[in-house]
């Protein structure tokens, strides 16, 4: 790398400029997102509500077509104003020490010449003789002009302040050479090819642009993203922003703004929206499972993103989106900033993100919120995939492979969500409801048990518990009168054996009738599974509601786990599904309570 930079163009350099242009790049951009919102806002949903047919349909795919267009030039028009935000930020830095180093050497009546040496005049006094001892030129790229000092001689003073102002300089002007050539090579970069389609091969494109421009910039945005402050400091640092300030993060950090707990949700929507797109064409093209798992459960969330809320359904607003371990998506139905009462649902063993976490698992929200909206219309719900859940390895082995440590680790991921929830809420008192699934269950366990419980948790609700970490439901933080379970009769997840008696099994095996006496003290009420006291107990404490008994284990279709899938669906478990949003809705006093195990 070259630079035929002087300090005097340093000098001279007019940021301002070069803020002005950043500025008129953000114009574009907005300009471009407001189009956007226009056709996704305004006239898809009114031609979807009033057309039919073929030629209607071909309308919308070319307004979506359009407005997939006008995100790209938002991104990329955003990318290019903090690219040369950036820029006058560094040159800026610059600038000030150089001219700290001019102002010294004008002080001192130094000159500073055009290669950036400096001139110093006579000074001090001999050690003989006594008279003033030459001036002469100072260079970083070498010594002083004056050749080293003999034992007899005194050194001038005005040497090395000279030496010192020479280095400021050329130090100045080498850095922004350095700053120069690197922002020249992703602004070439910034360019939009030819034609008026967005394809995924643009928005792959699009994604190393965003990850160089990162890259470029470094510390001017990045440093300041409170990560390591409270969502509600999170909260109050984005408040604190300015309108351009909040363009410039959305445009070039959509994935940490998106994901950053704290931040409104309608902020988190917008940037992950743009991530998605970004992630999407990050994958397109590798031929490893991971990324072919994880682009069909994206395409399928961006599909439901795109398509028309059917009647009586919220509208869904994207939360989190990563390829991170097996993939993060946090999915809610309903604004969970403006809702009184929202729900957070944490799914358990064999979840990812992929195509059955996208089809799925966004049901048993969307099926939620429907639910709670029916008994309150101020109710969201949210499926949260915010953690690694353990995969299937071999059945119900799993839960024994993957032991309390991913649980754990959830834990302090979903409390900080539901902290970041209870900081954007806008009512005075909203009521929040944890649900776990399955290892979710224990994943939600591990969460209350933290010091001070699940943030803004009011009402758990567990449903194909293998068990949550504790004995008691008052254990988990809220009062056992605010927990419920639910537990299909079928449902082999919520029969596990506890460890010692699974151990106890495996010593039967060798050492015959007197195993199976040790397995009975091992549990003396029957009413322990693998991560602890069952749930559905009456030793346990909670409120026990009714589910349907489910498909039973041994058909003619051969083994089923059916009775553990069905605890969300209004359609195969009406009884689960309404009690579980009665709950969520505030209303848990209408559900019906079953009898204890």
């Amino acid at each position: 790398m070259t630079s035929t930079l002087t300090w005097a163009q340093l000098r001279d350099l007019k940021c301002a400029e070069l803020e002005g242009a950043a500025d008129g790049w953000g114009r574009s951009s907005n300009r471009a997102d407001a189009a956007r919102d226009r056709i996704e806002q305004h006239l898809l949903t009114g031609l979807r509500g009033t057309q039919e047919g073929e030629a209607a349909q071909a309308a919308v795919a070319r307004l979506r077509q359009l407005g997939r267009n006008f995100q790209y030039v938002y991104t990329e028009c955003g990318l290019l104003r903090t690219t040369l935000n950036s820029l006058a930020h560094e040159m800026k830095a610059q600038q000030r020490l150089l001219r700290e180093a001019l102002d010294d050497a004008a002080s001192l009546k130094f000159t500073v010449h055009a290669d950036g040496s400096v001139t110093y005049p006579a000074a001090g006094e001999g050690l003989i003789d006594g008279a003033p001892l030459k001036g002469g030129t100072a260079s970083s790229t070498g010594p002083a002009g004056l050749l080293p000092p003999s034992g007899l001689t005194a050194p001038n003073p005005n040497a090395a302040k000279a030496q010192d102002i020479a280095d400021r300089v050329t130090g100045a002007v080498r850095t922004a050479g350095e700053i120069d050539w690197r922002y020249a090579g992703i602004l070439r970069r910034l360019k939009a090819e030819e034609g008026l389609k967005v394809p995924d091969a643009t928005w792959k494109d699009a994604a190393g642009d965003a990850a160089a421009v990162r890259d470029a910039a470094r510390t001017y945005l990045k440093n300041a993203i409170p990560h390591d402050a409270t969502p509600a400091e999170r909260r109050d640092w984005w408040a604190g922003l300015t309108q351009e300030q909040r363009e410039e993060y959305l445009a070039v950090y959509p994935d940490q703004i998106g994901n950053l707990d704290g931040i409104p949700a309608l902020v988190r929507d917008a940037a992950n929206r743009d991530n998605l797109q970004l992630l999407i064409g990050k994958l397109e093209g590798r031929d490893d499972e991971k990324s072919i798992t994880q682009l069909a459960g994206l395409r399928e969330i961006d599909r439901q993103l795109g398509a028309a809320p059917k009647p009586g359904e919220p509208p869904m607003f994207l939360l989190g989106i990563s390829d991170e371990g097996n993939g993060r998506a946090i999915v809610s139905y309903g604004n969970p900033d403006t809702a009184k009462n929202v729900a957070a649902y944490v799914p358990g063993l064999g979840t990812s993100l992929d195509s059955g976490f996208a089809e799925g698992d966004l049901k048993r929200a969307r099926d939620t919120a429907i639910g709670a909206r029916y008994h309150d219309p101020s109710s969201a719900a949210i499926a949260w995939l915010g953690y690694d859940a353990p995969q299937a390895v071999d059945g119900l082995s799993s839960f024994a492979v993957a032991g309390d440590g991913r649980a754990v680790e959830g834990g302090k991921h979903f409390s900080e969500f539901t902290a970041g929830l209870a900081a954007t809420n806008m009512n005075e008192d909203p009521h929040l409801t944890a649900i776990g699934h399955s290892y979710g269950s224990r994943t939600v366990g591990a969460a209350a048990q933290q010091s001070g419980g699940i943030p803004g948790v009011d009402d758990i609700v567990l449903v194909g518990s293998p068990g949550v970490g504790v004995d008691r439901a008052d254990d988990l933080g809220v009062g056992k009168e605010h927990v419920f379970v639910g537990a299909a009769e079928n449902d082999v997840v919520t029969k596990l054996p506890s460890k010692q008696q699974a151990a106890v099994g495996a010593w039967a095996t060798l050492s015959g009738p007197l195993a199976y006496v040790a397995g009975d003290i091992a549990d003396r009420g029957d009413d322990d599974l693998w991560f602890g006291k069952d749930p559905a107990s009456e030793a346990f404490g909670a409120k026990r509601f009714v589910v349907d008994d489910g498909p039973g284990v041994v058909s003619r279709d051969g083994v089923s786990v059916d009775a553990h899938s069905q605890y969300f669906d209004p359609v195969r478990d009406p009884a689960s599904a309404n009690s579980i949003a009665l709950i969520s809705a505030g209303r848990s006093e209408k559900v019906k309570s079953e009898e204890y195990r």
